[in-house]
Parts: C-alpha cells; structure tokens; sequence
C-alpha cells in the first residue's frame, strides 16, 4: 500500500539539534504538531534519542496504538535510516 508524508501520525527524529528537526520539518511540511521532540529535555542522547522519544510520547499521549510512525535516525557524515511502523 502506498503512502506518503501525510499518512503519518507521528514523526520521531533523531534529536541532536532542534533546529535541525525544525528545519527538516519545514522542508518535508509536516506540520509542527506531527513531530515529537525530546533535545530541549535530554540534549543529544545519540544512540537513545528514539527510543526515550517514544516512551516520552507514550506518556504525553501523542503516541498510541494503531498510529503510523516515522523513525528516523542521522548519523554522522551522509548516513541516515527510516523505518515506517504501524504502533
């Protein structure tokens, strides 16, 4: 089944840098409410920023069953991964 940025429920980025996700945000428009971040809270927790982010959501309610997700992860220089997953 094809989607496309508007199918997703929720977007969870890697949180080295607010800008950053507000910036690729902008880019993609997505809308603001659509993206779930955590940097302003913990900092660049590299490695753990998506998953404290779902568990962070979960909590706040933006994350529930049945909702589409984006997961998306940047590493240093060009390395980047995506997973789509029904929660």
């Amino acid at each position: 089944v094809e989607k496309d940025l508007s199918d997703i429920d929720l977007f969870l980025f890697h949180q080295a840098n607010l800008r950053i996700n507000q910036k690729v945000g902008d880019i993609l428009k997505i809308p603001s409410e659509k993206v779930f971040n955590t940097v302003q809270k913990y900092g660049n927790t590299t490695s753990a920023t998506i998953p404290l982010g779902m568990r962070d959501a979960i909590e706040a309610g933006k994350l529930k069953p049945g909702m589409l997700v984006s997961l998306t992860a940047f590493g240093s220089g060009f390395t980047w991964g995506t997973v789509i997953l029904r929660f």
